[in-house]
């Protein structure tokens, strides 16, 4: 029998593990086992205080994890094609082993090891590989990320379930009990890996550097996919998970007449703190530090703006308490920047993404690209980066305040963007209606967080990546496209998730759909 404790504590009783250990052991009975369920800062109180919820257990626990990693062997089973290696393509693919259809992932990028290489060469050397960086590659943009965890996704898949598979191939219990989870980027490639060998212990394929050139369709059915070489992959079904910046599949599929269509997203800013002036504002400890038990604090901002009459949000975007501000092209000729973490968290840097949504009407003199014309106002704006930062990696930079005073930064702050930074007026990078949002949101902001607005932070541009300019239609019910059949637009890419949590329960319904639509096939319990 389950019973629950709930616990306010400090910080140390929270996170000590002995500490919180002799205090639990205090309130349950000895022969009484227990297990967190649920951990999270109040910031609210002051001091801080950590909400945590404790199962309680007469005996001995349930098992941690109800998934089991015990994959049946699908080598000569029918085979679906899964293009791109992201949370989504990986996900799908484990879901179609446990439904015994055999997986053919293909990614056009490296593995993560050999991906490494390619992400030195663009922070040091400012050389861009358009097949593999922080966008391409296996675990896709997520395994170069903050490794965040949570979603407002809740209705469309089973969160829990991706945590344990998640844990069952190397991540932290805590992933499964953390109000705000993550992982960190140093800690995601072998958990990554570690998905790529269950596949193909079970029998499905991983296919590196490989790139899909064309759809192979046949009566308005696709078969498979032409690959750069030259070869044919031939499958029962193709799932294209290909994430937010892959392009060249977006011009494709027009060119092939799959219908797409130009979608909203969101452009701005990635905006830097040193991390100490975030927790001072947070955890109210200016001049003492938030001590040795507080993780590095974070924050989420929304201001409604408005411009010639039109209203647009303006929000916080992947924010990275004690993070890095990294490099996220995929072409020659383009700054693009992103945010990522360590597990540890232990950057004296704070940043976060700070965005403008974009609208269709707000990009009417690029409609003459029809279904590719948010894609082509976010090139055009990421085009203007690189060359006014340059023409290198190095982004264009200005202190906050400054930016809002329409001045020229005189320097630049210190930054965690290895590439490095120049002053510039961001006005000549940001479009008008997006730098006037922005300047009225940081103002907004300012007043919301008492110490946010202030020349020791600075924005570097652009943050443009936010999420796809296209979406791929399919239908809602069976999840296939609404005019190609056995074709499963999943993820990010085709406009279905924004993150990794989110992009996994899209490969995993996918997935599902497929296997119930054409083999009748239902998920074993596990």
């Amino acid at each position: 029998m389950e019973k629950t404790l709930s616990l306010v504590l400090n910080p140390e009783e929270a996170y000590d593990d002995s500490v919180f250990d002799e205090l639990v052991r205090l309130k349950i009975s000895r022969h009484s086992t227990y297990r967190i369920k649920k951990r999270s800062i109040d910031a609210r109180r002051r001091p801080v205080k950590v909400s945590v919820q404790v199962s309680i257990y007469d005996g001995t626990p349930p098992d941690l994890l109800h998934y089991r990693k015990d994959y049946d062997i699908v080598q000569d089973a029918p085979r679906v094609v899964i293009v791109g290696a992201g949370p989504a393509g990986l996900f799908a693919a484990l879901r179609l082993i446990e439904l015994g259809i055999k997986p053919i992932v293909i990614e056009r990028g490296k593995d993560v090891r050999a991906r490494r290489r390619d992400l030195a060469a663009i922070n040091k050397h400012h050389i861009v590989n358009s097949e593999s960086n922080y966008c391409f590659g296996e675990g896709g943009a997520g395994t170069y990320s903050d490794g965040k965890l949570y979603t407002r996704s809740k209705k469309r898949g089973d969160i829990l379930r991706v945590l344990e598979i998640l844990v069952a191939h190397g991540a932290k219990e805590d992933i499964l009990y953390e109000a705000h989870p993550h992982i960190g980027t140093n800690k995601l490639p072998g958990i990554v890996t570690a998905l790529r060998e269950s596949i193909i212990e079970a029998g499905g394929e991983v296919l590196f550097d490989t790139k899909v050139t064309d759809l192979i369709i046949d009566r308005n059915e696709i078969k498979g996919v032409a690959l750069l070489s030259g070869e044919q992959v031939h499958a029962d079904a193709v799932i294209l998970a290909t994430g937010h910046s892959a392009r060249d599949i977006f011009h494709l599929l027009k060119h092939r007449k799959v219908e797409i269509e130009a979608k909203p997203f969101a452009l701005g800013v990635r905006i830097e703190h040193p991390q100490e002036i975030i927790d001072n504002i947070q955890y109210h400890c200016r001049g003492k530090g938030r001590g040795d038990y507080l993780p590095p604090s974070s924050y989420a901002l929304v201001h409604q703006t408005f411009y010639e009459g039109k209203q647009r949000g303006v929000f916080s975007f992947c924010m990275c308490p004690g993070g890095f501000i990294v490099p996220a092209a995929t072409s020659p000729g383009e700054v693009v920047v992103n945010g990522m973490s360590p597990s540890r968290r232990n950057s004296k840097y704070a940043n976060s993404g700070i965005v403008a949504a974009v609208e269709l009407e707000d990009v009417e003199e690029y409609l003459h690209y029809e279904e590719l014309a948010a894609m082509h106002f976010q090139s055009v704006v990421e085009k203007k980066a690189c060359t006014v930062a340059g023409e290198s990696q190095v982004a264009p930079a200005q202190r906050l305040v400054d930016f809002v005073d329409g001045k020229l930064s005189a320097q630049v702050n210190p930054t965690s963007y290895q590439p490095g930074l120049h002053s510039v007026q961001m006005g000549e990078v940001l479009p008008n209606f997006i730098e006037s949002r922005l300047r009225d949101a940081f103002k907004a902001f300012g007043r919301k967080m008492k110490g946010y607005f202030t020349n020791e932070a600075q924005i570097v541009g652009v943050e443009s990546r936010t999420s796809s300019p296209v979406r791929i239609p399919r239908n809602k019910e069976t999840l296939e496209h609404v005019g190609l059949r056995r074709l499963y637009p999943c993820g990010e890419g085709a406009g279905y998730a924004g993150g990794i949590v989110s992009a996994a329960m899209d490969g995993e319904r996918c997935a599902t759909a497929f296997a119930e639509q054409y083999f009748d096939k239902k998920l074993k319990k596990k």
